[in-house]
């Protein structure tokens, strides 16, 4: 079954496609499916909220399944900040080196003990009769003192998971542990009770 997904973000659909081809699910971004989907302005609180606005305007702009997803990194020492504002912690939308520069000034007086943090996925997906599946996951980790890796997107290079960044390790690595990881595979488990009706 051939699903859109609620993003331009080429590496964002890549781990998806990784996780959810495997089940027989086809993930297409509007693009590849020829469709324009407007631009959903971000308007919730809570990562949930995100993602099913997503969603929800996806599957009534294309009339098929839509997944969305909202996701974020929650640092306990800011008070669970930046959370749904992730993205444009620093004013700018997307401007990961600007986010992640803002991040580490404010936590250079952060001791290690207290860089605990984590990230966290909630995926939305919408169907044309109204129906929808909304699952989540998170990922245990640290805040780094400086980037490491060039790999991922994000907050990647300095969320630390045992010594290694997000940035560090391998797609198929992250894929197991991370938060979008657990989404998907929670996402899968009940795609695969929906395929079966």
């Amino acid at each position: 079954m051939k699903y859109i997904i609620a993003t331009h973000n080429m590496k964002k659909r890549n781990e998806l496609a990784r996780i959810l081809e495997p089940l027989g699910v086809e993930v297409l971004t509007a693009e590849q499916a020829g469709v324009e989907l407007t631009d959903v302005e971000e308007t919730g609180t809570t990562f949930e909220e995100n993602a099913r606005l997503k969603s929800e305007s996806g599957c009534k702009e294309t009339g098929m399944p839509c997944i969305g997803d909202d996701s974020g990194l929650m640092v306990d020492a800011l008070d669970g900040a930046p959370g749904v504002y992730s993205a444009r912690y620093a004013g700018d939308h997307g401007n990961d080196p600007a986010n992640i520069a803002l991040l580490l000034e404010n936590m250079k007086d952060v001791p290690d003990e207290e860089r605990t943090a984590r990230f966290m996925c909630t995926v939305c997906c919408t169907y044309p009769d109204g129906s929808e599946i909304v699952v989540s996951g998170k990922c245990e980790g640290k805040i780094g003192y400086e980037p490491k890796g060039d790999g991922g997107f994000g907050y990647d290079p300095v969320f630390m998971v045992g010594d290694k960044s997000f940035a560090e390790l391998t797609a198929e690595e992250k894929d197991k542990i991370s938060h979008r990881g657990n989404a998907l595979k929670a996402l899968a488990e009940a795609l695969a009770k929906v395929e079966v009706k």
